[in-house]
C-alpha cells in the first residue's frame, strides 16, 4: 500500500540524489541526505528549519558538527551537481552565466560582510550598504521558448586582500570547466565582468562570451591590405557615433525577456582594442514599445564573430534568468537566512541550499509529466506552468516529519523511497530495488550504476 504518498515522489528525483552523493565519504550522505531534503521542503534558510522540517536520528549538535568539521567539499558537490545536469539533461550550446548579488547583513562580523556599493539604483535603498557580496556561477537551460538557471556554484568574495570579482569568476571556471571539456560552451556576463582579464582566461580555455559594453568601448574596422610598403595597419577606422549610425538598420520581432517586442539594431564585424585586437560581432540595438519610442541604445559584444546577430543578443537574453534565480534563492529558498559564523560553514550551507532549489527547478522544466501527481495541491493553478515553488509544495506535503535518512540504502548506495510503506524498514530494501527509467522525451538515459 502507498497510504503515504510516496508513490507520487518523483523517481528522477530519487535518482538525482543517489548520482549527487557519490562524491561524498559514505559516513557523510545520510547527514546530507537529510538537510537537503529538509532544505528542499522549507521556505526559511535556517539550518534548524530543514532540522524541524524532517524526523531526523540524530540531535541538533551532530548536524552542526557535520556542517562545521565535516571531511566533505562543498566545490565538489556543486561540480557533480553540473555533471549531473551535462550527462543526463543534455543541450547542443551550453551557457554559463556569471553575475554577482548582494546579500544585506546587520553585523560586521559576518564572513565577507562589508561595504559595497549597490549597482540597482532603488530609490528606497543607500547606494553603499553593509553586507555580503557573492559572485555566482548558474547554468542556463530552456525548454522551449522558456529558459531559466540553475545554480552550480557561489563564491563570497572577501574583505581583505587584493581579489576581485573578475578573479572569482576565473576560479569558478577554472573549477567547473573539466565538466565541459569538448562541449560547446558560450558565457553570458553583463558589462562589469566583459573584461579582458576574464575574457582572456574564457578564450584560454576554449569557450565563448557574451556580453554588453560600454556604448563607447573602442571599436574599428579590420584593416585593409593597401599594398603600399611599410609595416600594415593593426586596426581600420573607428567606430565612432558617425560611422555607427551609417550602418544598415533591421527591425526585427523577436521573443526577448519573456515577451515578443520590436527590435532596431545594426550590426559589424569589427576588432576591438580592449581584447588586444581580437575579431568579434558588434551589435548597437534598440528596443521600440507600442508607441515607437526607442529605448537606450545598448552595444552587445561576441567572441564569436561568425554568429548572425539575432542569434546574439537572442543568447544573451538568457543572461536574465539569473536574476530571476537571485529573488527565488534569497526569498523563497532563504539565502537571506543563512547566517553561519564562519566562511566555510556558510559556503557549505549555501550549496546546499543550492541544490535544494536546482532539482526542483530541473523537475518542473524536464519532468512535468512526474510531478503532475503533486500538483493536486493547487487545483486553482491547473492552466499555470509547473514551478518550482508548486514542486517543493508537494514534496513538502509527502516529506514533511518523515526519516527520511531510512531512505538511504548505504549496501547498495541508492536513495528511493519505501518500496512497501507497510514493510518495517530493515526489510524494505530486502525486496528489492526498482529502478525508475527517467523519461524518454526529456532525458537522453537512465543514471548509471553508483560507483
Amino acid at each position: 500500500m502507498d497510504n503515504k504518498g510516496y508513490g507520487n515522489i518523483p523517481s528522477t528525483l530519487s535518482e538525482c540524489i543517489t548520482f549527487i552523493v557519490q562524491v561524498l565519504p559514505i559516513r557523510s550522505v545520510p547527514t546530507f541526505i537529510e538537510l537537503l531534503v529538509g532544505a528542499m521542503i522549507t521556505q526559511a534558510g535556517f539550518v534548524t528549519e530543514a532540522w524541524l522540517a524532517i524526523n531526523p536520528v540524530r540531535g541538533w549538535s551532530a548536524y552542526y558538527k557535520w556542517l562545521q568539521q565535516g571531511k566533505w567539499s562543498w566545490v565538489a558537490v556543486g561540480v557533480q551537481m553540473a555533471r549531473l545536469v551535462v550527462t543526463f539533461f543534455p543541450q547542443p550550446i551550453w551557457f554559463l552565466i556569471f553575475d554577482d548579488t548582494f546579500i544585506y547583513r546587520s553585523s560586521k562580523k559576518a564572513p565577507g560582510s562589508g561595504i559595497y556599493h549597490q549597482h540597482g539604483k532603488k530609490s528606497n535603498r543607500p547606494q553603499y550598504a553593509l553586507g555580503q557580496c557573492w559572485v555566482s556561477m548558474a547554468l542556463s537551460i530552456s525548454s522551449g521558448m522558456k529558459h531559466s538557471a540553475v545554480p552550480l556554484l557561489s563564491r563570497l568574495m572577501r574583505t581583505a586582500g587584493n581579489s576581485s570579482k573578475l578573479d572569482a569568476a576565473k576560479v569558478l571556471l577554472r573549477v567547473i570547466a573539466p565538466v565541459f571539456a569538448e562541449k560547446k560552451v558560450i558565457t553570458l556576463v553583463d558589462s562589469w565582468f566583459m573584461k579582458w582579464p576574464y575574457l582572456s582566461y574564457v578564450l584560454h580555455l576554449g569557450f565563448h562570451a557574451i556580453g554588453q559594453v560600454r556604448r563607447d568601448t573602442a571599436l574599428f574596422g579590420i584593416p585593409v591590405f593597401t599594398g603600399r610598403r611599410g609595416r600594415p595597419r593593426i586596426y581600420g577606422d573607428k567606430y565612432d557615433a558617425e560611422v555607427v549610425n551609417a550602418l544598415p538598420e533591421t527591425r526585427e520581432w523577436v521573443f526577448l525577456y519573456g515577451k515578443w517586442q520590436w527590435v532596431r539594431y545594426r550590426s559589424a564585424v569589427c576588432l576591438a582594442r580592449f581584447m588586444e585586437g581580437r575579431k568579434v560581432r558588434a551589435i548597437w540595438m534598440q528596443f521600440e514599445d507600442e508607441n515607437g519610442c526607442l529605448s537606450k541604445q545598448r552595444l552587445i559584444l561576441s567572441t564569436l564573430s561568425d554568429l548572425m546577430p539575432q542569434q546574439i543578443f537572442v543568447y544573451y537574453g538568457r543572461r536574465w534568468s539569473i536574476e530571476d534565480l537571485f529573488n527565488q534563492m534569497k526569498n523563497r529558498w532563504g539565502w537571506k537566512d543563512a547566517w553561519q559564523q564562519s566562511r566555510l560553514v556558510l559556503h557549505r550551507w549555501t550549496q546546499i541550499l543550492s541544490i535544494a532549489y536546482a532539482l526542483p527547478q530541473l523537475l518542473a522544466i524536464y519532468c512535468g509529466d512526474q510531478v503532475e501527481n503533486l500538483m493536486h495541491l493547487t487545483p486553482w493553478r491547473k492552466k499555470n506552468q509547473i514551478t518550482a515553488g508548486r514542486v517543493r509544495l508537494g514534496l513538502q506535503n509527502i516529506l514533511g516529519n518523515v526519516r527520511v535518512r531510512g531512505w538511504w540504502n548505504p549496501k547498495c548506495r541508492k536513495f528511493q523511497p519505501p518500496i512497501d510503506s507497510d514493510l518495517p524498514p530493515d526489510k524494505q530494501f530486502a525486496a528489492g530495488y526498482q529502478t525508475y527509467p527517467m523519461s524518454e522525451n526529456n532525458v537522453a538515459g537512465n543514471f548509471p550504476p553508483p560507483s
